[in-house]
């Protein structure tokens, strides 16, 4: 118990003595040791590593997982050492309600059908999605974490070590600078002539025995000093090599990111793979016209989307041109039109075709080498092409 009294009052007298030399330094009234301009530059460069990289992991934590109560509760499972169960992702669960709402519809329907079509695709991208968000966490998110709460706490934590001893130091080195004062001082009263004119003239053995004190105080000071800067050069040369560390730590990071990228760059490419064969699939019933697989480099660039002509071939003539020439020169077959009842609004997207409104009866029929997502359909006077996803054939 005596022994841990002592090492509290010890503890306590270097806390208050460095409380002391950091105040006085703020004040402008003691020195301070300052560090190399390189490892000044360390210093800086190191903290600007830790910012940006905290940024950097926030922020991709925000890219791959937008809910903040799904990161909480995985968070909470990483610190109780537990598994995170497995969640499905948005796109999975999208495309499952897809697929239930065509068995509602039903299957055969042109709705449900697509529902499928899409419910199907939906899910795909919804694991395609899962498994770039595990490979980006491997890969990426859980280096920079490591270096966050690993070796980011041992710079930290030698670095405060680093500024105990320069403290430390500086008292050492204003103990000594007052102790050679002091000496000064008692040595100057020391040699001064004695004036036995005095009621109390001085006490010279005193002087003397002063001035042997404040030399055994100044060897004292001296030594403290000299094992104060061997301490805070040996902490200096450690945490030196940390910050030096730094330029081992970029490395790394470049070659995460870089798989990262890789991660990125196959899953847009899954994705696009995937909607490329939903394209496909669904044919012409997109409302707007595109290049063949969306990849036509002869298409427009600079076009709107929404217009007609920005996903065809360059010198080819105007939809509105060929369309409209087409459907002025087709005339109904003598047999073979039928009725048919329109299920949802459809609008024109342009001249060669015919605007729908839900529930209305048309006449439709088709012509030889038409397109077989698409009729004619015929409506008074009005004539035009027509989806037939949007129509219900009527016997």
């Amino acid at each position: 118990m005596d022994f841990n009294v002592r090492k509290l009052a010890t503890d306590a007298g270097i806390f208050f003595s460095r409380a002391v030399q950091f105040t006085e330094e703020k004040l402008g009234q003691a020195e301070k040791t300052e560090l190399d301009a390189h490892f000044e530059n360390l210093l800086s460069r190191a903290d600007c590593t830790k910012n940006w990289t905290e940024k950097i992991y926030r922020q991709t934590e925000v890219v791959l997982q937008p809910n903040p109560g799904a990161r909480i509760e995985e968070f909470l499972y990483e610190k109780l050492d537990r598994k995170v169960p497995p969640r499905p992702t948005n796109g999975e669960i999208l495309g499952q309600f897809m697929l239930e709402a065509a068995k509602e519809f039903g299957s055969g329907t042109p709705y449900g059908s697509t529902l499928i079509k899409v419910g199907d695709c939906q899910r795909r991208l919804g694991g395609a999605e899962r498994e770039f968000l595990q490979t980006s966490s491997i890969s990426f998110l859980i280096p920079l974490r490591n270096f966050l709460e690993g070796d980011w706490r041992t710079i930290s934590r030698e670095r405060k070590l680093l500024e105990n001893r320069r403290l430390d130091l500086d008292a050492c080195k204003a103990r000594v600078k007052k102790a050679k004062a002091a000496e000064t001082k008692a040595a100057c009263e020391g040699e001064a002539v004695p004036d036995f004119q005095e009621t109390r003239p001085r006490n010279y053995v005193l002087s003397a025995s002063a001035s042997a004190l404040w030399n055994e105080e100044l060897d004292k000071a001296e030594h403290e000093l000299r094992v104060a800067q061997t301490e805070f050069d040996r902490q200096a040369e450690v945490t030196r090599l940390l910050l030096e560390g730094i330029s081992s730590t970029h490395v790394n990071h470049l070659r995460c990111l870089c798989e990262f990228v890789e991660a990125q760059a196959m899953y847009y490419s899954q994705c696009h793979k995937y909607m490329l064969e939903l394209q496909r699939e669904l044919g012409s019933l997109l409302s707007f016209r595109r290049c063949p697989d969306s990849l036509d480099v002869n298409c427009h660039p600079a076009s709107s989307p929404t217009d007609p002509s920005a996903f065809l071939p360059l010198n080819s003539p105007s939809p509105l041109e060929t369309d409209a020439l087409q459907i002025e020169e087709v005339q109904p077959p003598a047999s073979g039109t039928r009725k048919a009842k329109v299920l949802y609004d459809y609008d024109a997207a342009d001249s060669s075709e015919l605007s729908l409104r839900a529930d209305e009866l048309i006449t439709v029929y088709t012509v030889p080498g038409m397109d077989s997502d698409w009729l004619i359909g015929e409506r008074g006077n009005q004539k035009g092409k027509v989806p037939v996803t949007y129509l219900e054939l009527l016997s």
